[in-house]
């Protein structure tokens, strides 16, 4: 079973998300991060400041964050540890953001560029309780948030999240389909012929048990990538 978690990066809610998943006990968490973004969130690592637009923004999301008490991407560091402590599996399904994001900037035309431009300058004034308003109405009627934030950022919407969310989603039904495949390969399989040695390299000179743990977890570890 496939449980989808919505999260916030600037959002009071790693304490939620641990308990989801300390309860759950998940084979596989798989979180909304690349490799680069995972490493710096865990190990905290400090964001390179500038003057862009998307650097701005950045600043933005630290502000906000700091507002609600909590650190940018808290959340991920609460469900990666979760993870860790209960012996489940992290993939990590996003894509490279800084490529995602060049992209995103390289191909808005001029007038999307001036409205990020100005959403970014705002949003170092923005206080937590526009924040809060905002997600009201996001979530009064999420549509018609999505088609206005779409008509004034058809880029952003089409790449950051279209795109973006078509291709986790690819990543999440693989993941599932890899360990139904290794399920199914060991209901077929008798005790003893578990514990018969293999010849394979990802045996480790081990046994079939051996063999079958490891490509699961090169399964993950390159859909992760």
């Amino acid at each position: 079973m496939i449980t989808l978690l919505g999260v916030g990066h600037v959002f009071d809610i790693g304490r939620s998300i641990r308990s989801e998943i300390l309860a759950r006990r998940p084979k596989v968490v798989a979180l909304e991060l690349d490799p680069v973004r995972y490493h710096t969130l865990m190990n905290r690592t400090p964001r390179a400041r500038g003057i862009s637009p998307l650097a701005l923004l950045a600043q933005f999301q630290i502000r906000i964050a700091r507002q609600y008490g909590v650190e940018v991407g808290d959340e991920m560091v609460a469900a990666a540890q979760a993870a860790q402590e209960i012996g489940s599996e992290i993939a990590l399904i996003d894509q490279d953001s800084r490529a995602i994001l060049g992209r995103v900037w390289r191909d808005m035309s001029l007038t999307e560029r001036v409205r990020l431009l100005v959403s970014a300058i705002g949003g170092l004034f923005t206080r937590k309780e526009k924040v809060e308003a905002e997600l009201q109405r996001f979530y009064q009627n999420e549509p018609a948030f999505l088609q206005e934030f779409a008509r004034e950022l058809p880029t952003a919407k089409r790449i950051l999240i279209d795109e973006r969310d078509a291709a986790m989603g690819r990543t999440i039904r693989q993941l599932a389909e890899s360990m139904q495949a290794t399920v199914d390969a060991l209901v077929e399989l008798a005790d003893q012929k578990l514990l018969e040695p293999s010849s394979h390299v990802c045996a480790q000179g081990k046994d079939v048990w051996t063999l079958i743990t490891n490509d699961i977890d090169h399964e993950k570890i390159h859909t992760g990538q």
